[in-house]
C-alpha cells in the first residue's frame, strides 16, 4: 500500500469517525434507542482504531525501510571494501598467479590435453561443477563430463580432488616455526 493510499484511507476513517460521533451525540439528545447508540459508538471506535492502526503501520514501515537502507548501505560499503581488498591482493600477487598459471599450463601440455580439455581442467581446478563449466563454455554437460574423464585418464589422476591437489597441495603448507 502506498503512502498516498494510507493517507486517503486515514482521512476517510477520520471522517467516518467524526460524522458518526456527531450523529451519536445528536441521536443521544433526540432519545434514540440504546442499541442504535451502541452500534454507532462501535462504528466510531472502529474508525478511530483503523486510523491508529494505519498510522502505527506507517511509522513501523518507515522505521523498517530506514533500517533496511542502513543495512543495505553497510553491505554496499563492505562489498566495496572487499572488492578493493581483492583488487589489491590480485595486483600484489599478479606475478605469482601468472607464474602458477603458466606452470599449470605446462603440466597440462605434458599430459597432452587438447585446448578444450585444458580449459575444462583450469575450471575444474577453480572449483566449478561440470554443470557450471558446461554453462560457461556453452556446451552440453555430457561433453564436459567426457572431457573431465579424458583429463583424469591422461593425467593418471582419479578425479577432481586429486587434480586440484596435484597443483595446489604444496601452496598450503603450514608455516614452519623457527627455533
Amino acid at each position: 500500500m502506498s503512502n498516498n493510499e494510507r493517507v486517503s484511507i486515514a482521512i476517510i476513517l477520520c471522517s467516518v469517525g467524526l460524522f458518526t460521533s456527531v450523529d451519536l451525540v445528536t441521536d443521544f439528545y433526540e432519545g434514540v434507542v440504546w442499541w442504535h447508540l451502541v452500534v454507532e459508538a462501535f462504528l466510531a471506535m472502529a474508525a478511530v482504531v483503523g486510523v491508529y492502526i494505519l498510522i502505527k503501520g506507517s511509522f513501523a514501515l518507515r522505521k523498517s525501510l530506514e533500517e533496511e537502507k542502513a543495512i543495505s548501505q553497510k553491505l554496499a560499503e563492505e562489498s566495496q571494501r572487499l572488492e578493493k581488498e581483492s583488487k589489491k591482493w590480485k595486483e600484489s600477487s599478479e606475478k605469482i598467479i601468472r607464474g602458477l598459471s603458466e606452470s599449470i599450463d605446462m603440466q597440462l601440455n605434458q599430459w597432452n590435453l587438447t585446448r578444450s580439455e585444458k580449459e575444462v581442467a583450469f575450471l575444474l581446478i577453480k572449483g566449478l561443477s561440470t554443470k557450471e563449466i558446461a554453462e560457461y563454455r556453452s556446451t552440453a554437460e555430457k561433453t564436459t563430463r567426457a572431457q573431465a574423464t579424458a583429463i583424469y585418464s591422461k593425467s593418471g589422476l582419479s578425479g577432481r580432488s586429486q587434480l586440484a591437489a596435484f597443483f595446489l597441495e604444496d601452496l598450503f603448507l603450514p608455516k614452519q616455526e623457527q627455533s
